[in-house]
């Protein structure tokens, strides 16, 4: 099912929303998306997290199904950003997102070096690593095509609320919500989540020539319900996507169920 931007009256950007069945029918939509921009030699931004791993299995999938030489040559040309990395954690910590892309992605397709960026965790200088992590986004032509999960309390990366459209690559302090969602990584104690991650701001996200937002799961109705159809506001950073002009939104059935359609 596609939704139009008219069915959606508040929302002021240009969404397309597409609802899914269920996460295996979102996850083979949204790897065809992604082996679509690889293939037209797009710069990809890339997330972390329980949604995306159905996501990266099928695009696995759809990668492994080209023929021989099709895929050396698009994983020859790879060229991704990672939105975030916990500061503290190794490159090989189990619970990095540097080890995560590299259980997902960069390991089973043998990615060439260097392809797959991420935020060092371990830099001396947080905050200076985050600034010339933007600045590498920058040089590189910003993001042809930005991959986003929803957080429940609304963040986008890891741009905690409050948080304005503007805000650059930096070093925060992660929210108690969030280290209580991401705690499940860390034996289920929220306190063994890092207090500290580097991320891409609203600013370098906003700046991708396309979005592509996506949300599984009842638990996450309600703050996509917010983050499509209330006034986009800092406390729920999502909502700043409202204004992206290529923004498309794709989500189970599940989590559309709060969605209000005209």
């Amino acid at each position: 099912m596609i939704a139009s931007p008219a069915s959606l009256p508040t929302v002021t950007g240009p969404c397309q929303l597409r609802v899914e069945r269920d996460v295996d029918a979102v996850a083979a939509h949204v790897a065809g998306r992604l082996l679509q921009a690889l293939e037209q030699d797009a710069v990809l931004g890339l997330a972390t997290g329980r949604t995306m791993e159905p996501v990266y299995a099928a695009l696995r999938q759809r990668l492994k199904a080209l023929p021989p030489a099709q895929s050396v040559l698009v994983l020859r040309r790879w060229r991704s950003f990672n939105l975030d990395e916990y500061v503290g954690l190794a490159q090989d910590h189990p619970q990095s997102f540097a080890a995560f892309m590299q259980r997902q992605l960069a390991g089973p397709l043998q990615l060439p070096g260097g392809c797959l960026q991420i935020p060092d965790g371990r830099a001396a200088d947080p905050a200076a690593e985050a600034r010339r992590y933007g600045a590498a986004v920058m040089a590189a032509g910003g993001l042809d095509l930005q991959l986003l999960g929803l957080g429940s309390n609304g963040h986008v990366g890891f741009n905690e609320p409050p948080c304005s459209a503007s805000e650059p690559s930096r070093c925060l302090v992660l929210s108690h919500a969030t280290r209580e969602q991401n705690a499940a990584a860390f034996g289920g104690d929220p306190t063994a989540v890092p207090e500290c991650a580097i991320t891409l701001g609203t600013a370098e996200i906003l700046a991708a020539r396309r979005v592509l937002l996506v949300v599984t799961g009842a638990a996450k109705a309600q703050i996509l319900r917010r983050a499509l159809q209330e006034p986009p506001s800092p406390e729920v950073p999502a909502s700043w996507l409202q204004h992206h002009p290529q923004l498309e939104v794709v989500v189970d059935q599940a989590a559309a169920a709060a969605l209000v359609f005209s």
